[in-house]
């Protein structure tokens, strides 16, 4: 199954127009918005999708507070897409879309939908670094920063399912969908990869009570660390509540910043995720501060070692 990653995720919200809002300050470009919704989107056309909650036209909601109606896949070929549908129509019904995706169920009740990925190539250069002992990444006099600088996220990474059943949840992504587990936390659940991407994972589930299940964040990929510290630098500035970050998590190797929404989830920027094929085995810690992160910062207003000089001090004149 050459299934690459989530295009587009789908959201039944009570609020469209702060989600609406917080798309349009997280950085991602609106294609379509107004009071019944909107489509928001990367630079390579992976994206989110709002609508009203009772938007006839979403999947049934999961019974639980989450606002995820849908993961819509994108896929290689049609080939891949007819492959899914009949493995699919084994046990469960395959709804043809009029837009020729199609949209069914995973063993979780989560709706998933799959369609030839609308993913653009991209052609952009990544963060450059210059370190003693290697090739200057940058020439002289050129800066590595920018206050003017645009920090639009480049593609849709992953997203993250709070799970009653992680065995179970995984079973049906693996042996019917193909992806593999890459790395996992010993009894909370695994990072999952579909075989059309080196991405260390689109997909992580997390087992919780049945009343959680649903998204616990999705997040998009950034050009590298400094967009991510850069670009959640000016969501807090905007007045975003910041949740956990930033930092660089261990299992993938991604920065991470994380921040609370109105979607009933969190939202994430992430760079820099680790890429394996064939060859790699997984690993497995149990879940933790120290396994889930390198380092971890935390936002703080303060801007010298020292802090600002004292009143007096500023101006006193020699």
């Amino acid at each position: 199954m050459n299934i690459i990653g989530p295009d587009t995720l789908v959201f039944g919200v009570d609020d469209v127009a702060s989600c609406n809002q917080y798309l349009l300050d997280y950085g991602v470009l609106p294609i379509r918005q107004d009071d019944a919704g909107g489509r928001f989107e990367a630079l390579d056309g992976t994206g989110i999708e709002v609508a009203r909650r009772d938007d006839p036209r979403l999947p049934p909601a999961l019974g639980t507070a989450s606002m995820l109606r849908k993961t819509l896949y994108g896929v290689a070929d049609a080939a891949t897409l007819d492959a899914i549908t009949q493995e699919l129509r084994k046990d469960r019904e395959v709804r043809k879309l009029a837009d020729g995706s199609i949209e069914s169920v995973d063993d979780m009740g989560f709706a998933i939908g799959f369609q030839v990925t609308v993913r653009r190539s991209l052609s952009l250069p990544a963060e450059t670094v210059n370190a003693p002992g290697a090739p200057a990444q940058r020439a002289p006099n050129v800066v590595a920063v920018s206050d003017h600088a645009a920090l639009t996220p480049r593609t849709l990474s992953h997203v993250v399912y709070f799970v009653p059943d992680a065995v179970k949840a995984e079973a049906f992504y693996v042996e019917r969908l193909g992806f593999r587990c890459t790395d996992r936390f010993a009894g909370v659940g695994p990072f999952l990869q579909p075989a059309g991407t080196l991405d260390h994972h689109t997909l992580f589930m997390i087992q919780t009570p049945p009343f959680m299940k649903g998204c616990e964040h999705f997040t998009f990929h950034m050009g590298g660390p400094t967009e991510v510290l850069q670009a959640g630098t000016r969501f807090v500035a905007r007045g975003y509540q910041s949740f956990w970050g930033p930092g660089r998590h261990r299992f993938g190797s991604n920065w991470f910043w994380y921040f609370n929404s109105p979607f009933g989830c969190h939202v994430e920027y992430d760079a820099d995720m680790d890429l394996h094929d064939e060859a790699w085995t997984a690993r497995e810690a149990p879940m933790g501060a120290d396994a889930s992160q390198l380092f971890l910062f935390q936002h703080r207003e303060k801007w010298a070692p020292g802090g600002p000089p004292p009143a007096a001090a500023a101006s006193k004149t020699v």
